[in-house]
């Protein structure tokens, strides 16, 4: 019997009452911030701090609750802060633990609640109604305890991943530094095929057979292949522009303003890839007019000159930066792998900790 258990049945060996969320805490909607001053304290919204004021609107542990946009993304607080309209705060009992309260409403995905056919949005009444298990305090205590020794292991992993992202970017940049006249350099367009696709986004399917690359960061499905190649994609518009690439190695389907970058045999195709990741949106800005880049023309990345030093230094140099990406980015090996695991290990504990036998009435 698990100490949880222990406690429960020693302490509530009926079950636990449930109580509504109105019921346990005072929801309270937020306020515009700007007639205040600046300061330490920070005011929240539906995306996170969005700036730091001199006044709280409230000063004691609360847990936020997005009203718009990201319902999913709750807050636990336990310093002053202030709130906008888009989000609500919680002004917590006594007869509840406020993170035990935050790290209940996470396993209810209240996305779930949503029925705006726009910006999805949540209302006072349907979050009031909502039923929370009210064990006694020292079980709320206890669950409390535990599921923060696994977040606190999780943010270790999360800043020893960072440490490592921002190894890459270093070694990437200091290896894909070439200077002088040894290193020739070469228009993108002399170097490999450059295209868009046909696809729509309403095209995808679930589970399909095929990578479907959109303009989004992450792939997409799709029953058909358009390429069967190795090639580094891009977006052609919207906020991936010159920031977010993908690599395609084999069959691929293509959206009609993404961009496929199809290296020749002169070209190591992982080379390329590190480099445009590390110097396409220096390029960018450095021929945009306007500071900024909205959407992309074949002409801009053939004029895109390309460092091509010999295939065998491109390979080294493939291969050293491949190494370090698998080490941030591939789920199934390193501190990637080992995050994942310990994700998957938290939600399976948190939920297992937060379902209670209800008391009979």
């Amino acid at each position: 019997m698990s100490r949880i258990d222990q406690l429960l049945y020693d302490l509530r060996p009926g079950g636990v009452h449930f109580a509504s969320l109105g019921e346990v805490a005072r929801i309270r909607n937020g306020r515009d911030f700007k007639h205040l001053g600046s300061g330490d304290v920070p005011v929240y919204g539906s995306g996170g701090i969005m700036a730091r004021v001199d006044t709280a609107v409230c000063d004691r542990p609360s847990v936020l609750i997005p009203r718009k946009g990201s319902l999913n993304r709750l807050y636990f607080v336990d310093r002053p802060f202030w709130t906008v309209d888009t989000i609500f705060y919680t002004e917590i009992g006594d007869r509840i633990v406020p993170k035990f309260l935050f790290y209940y409403l996470a396993t209810l995905h209240l996305e779930r609640l949503n029925k705006a056919g726009g910006v999805p949005s949540l209302t006072q009444g349907e979050l009031s109604q909502l039923p929370v298990p009210v064990p006694p305090l020292e079980v709320q205590r206890e669950v409390v305890r535990i599921l923060d020794h696994f977040t606190e292991l999780e943010a270790e992993l999360e800043a020893e991943l960072e440490a490592r992202r921002r190894q890459l970017a270093f070694y990437r940049a200091n290896l894909l530094a070439f200077y002088g006249p040894g290193v020739p350099r070469v228009p993108l367009g002399e170097l490999a095929a450059i295209g868009t696709g046909s696809r729509d986004t309403q095209d995808a399917v679930i589970d399909g057979s095929y990578v479907f690359y959109a303009r989004g960061r992450e792939p997409l499905r799709l029953d058909s292949f358009d390429f069967d190649e190795r090639a580094i994609i891009t977006a052609g518009d919207g906020v991936g522009v010159g920031k977010v690439f993908h690599f395609a190695d084999g069959k691929y389907a293509l959206h009609q303003r993404a961009y496929r970058i199809a290296p020749s045999e002169r070209m190591n195709a992982r080379f390329l890839y590190h480099l445009l990741v590390t110097d396409f949106s220096r390029y960018l800005a450095m021929t945009s007019m306007h500071g900024s880049v909205t959407s992309l023309r074949r002409p801009m990345f053939e004029k895109y000159l390309v460092p091509v030093p010999s295939r065998p230094e491109q390979e080294r140099i493939a291969g050293v930066l491949d190494h370090f990406d698998a080490l941030v980015n591939d789920l199934s090996i390193g501190l990637p792998a080992e995050l994942n695991a310990r994700r998957k290990q938290y939600e399976y504990y948190r939920d297992k900790l937060l379902t209670f036998p209800e008391a009979v009435a």
